[in-house]
């Protein structure tokens, strides 16, 4: 079987150098946050009943079933542990780190807090991107990049309508998780193009579920699983997450982060579906303004894109 993830490369890289694809990789992006917001929809369900490091391992076993399978599909297992190997793996395994420590404070606030505020505030992500990407790549992020992305950050402060009684211990935890899925998300394209998607996914979902396993074991570990639809649940988490995983990692592949920040906000209207579908949070009431200010965000993007190209 052809290897597909070595053929696509050289591709992947003239896309990037040519600065294209924003709109298929904002579509790869979107498809990816859709499939997250499932995973966490499930991760506060089980929550009730399994704690979130517990969540966290199991996500990540299972996870890494869609990169074995994608793997398998474009003919990298074929040549053998060697073939496995890639020269940035302290970075791939180091990715993983980051995308754990994120997974632990993620959960738990979905564990502890409404699943639209939990949400909400996790799309800062699309801040930090913008804010690594200067000195971890180097980019130069001009005005408007900067304006769509505070615009986009500022209608989801109109959304979640922060106060007092809002920000807690709890609260902090979705910006902490989403610095460290933002370094997560910028670093990758540090790692060689050669280097397929799925294989870069395996090295972090197999780091992630090495370090949450290493953290269950001491405080008591796993929980006997309760019922035959809590165990389909988990395995559920645990595939939609791995393939949003991929499709994220593609999407940055496809170009530059700080371009797709903005699209990010998207993901928002999905998560409030889902609070008021599954949890009967009911939070239309917040919507507007701030989804104008978020959808307008990734149009100052498109715009400017387009400006560019044509003085091109």
């Amino acid at each position: 079987m052809p290897d597909w993830g070595s053929a696509i490369a050289p591709q992947v890289a003239r896309v990037r150098r040519a600065g294209g694809g924003l709109l298929p990789a904002a579509g790869v992006l979107l498809l990816g946050i859709l499939l997250l917001d499932g995973m966490a929809a499930f991760v506060k369900v089980l929550g009730v009943r399994y704690g979130a490091l517990e969540l966290s391992a199991w996500r990540n076993m299972i996870g890494m079933v869609p990169a074995v399978v994608a793997l398998a599909f474009m003919g990298e297992l074929s040549a053998g542990p060697r073939g496995l190997m890639i020269r940035q793996w302290r970075l791939a395994f180091g990715r993983g780190i980051m995308v754990g420590a994120a997974q632990l404070c993620y959960y738990l606030a979905l564990m502890r807090s409404e699943f639209a505020m939990v949400a909400a505030l996790g799309y800062t992500m699309s801040l930090f991107v913008v804010a690594f990407s200067v000195p971890v790549l180097g980019e130069r992020v001009g005005i408007w990049r900067w304006t769509a992305v505070f615009l986009g950050f500022a209608g989801a402060l109109v959304i979640v309508r922060p106060g007092a009684e809002d920000f807690n211990a709890w609260s902090v935890l979705p910006l902490v998780a989403a610095s460290c899925y933002a370094l997560s998300m910028v670093t990758v394209r540090l790692i060689d193009t050669s280097v397929s998607n799925a294989l870069m996914y395996l090295y972090s979902s197999f780091s992630s579920a090495v370090m949450s396993i290493l953290m269950v074991l001491p405080t008591g570990g796993f929980s006997p699983i309760g019922s035959a639809a809590d165990a389909l649940s988990i395995v559920a988490m645990g595939l939609l997450g791995g393939l949003g995983v991929l499709c994220l990692l593609i999407s940055v592949r496809m170009a530059e982060p700080s371009k797709l920040a903005p699209f990010n906000y998207l993901g928002l209207l999905s998560a409030f579906v889902i609070g008021w579908v599954v949890f009967d949070e009911a939070p239309f009431d917040r919507l507007f303004p701030g989804v104008i200010l978020i959808v307008g965000g990734g149009l100052v993007i498109l715009w400017r894109e387009r400006a560019v190209r044509r003085d091109v």
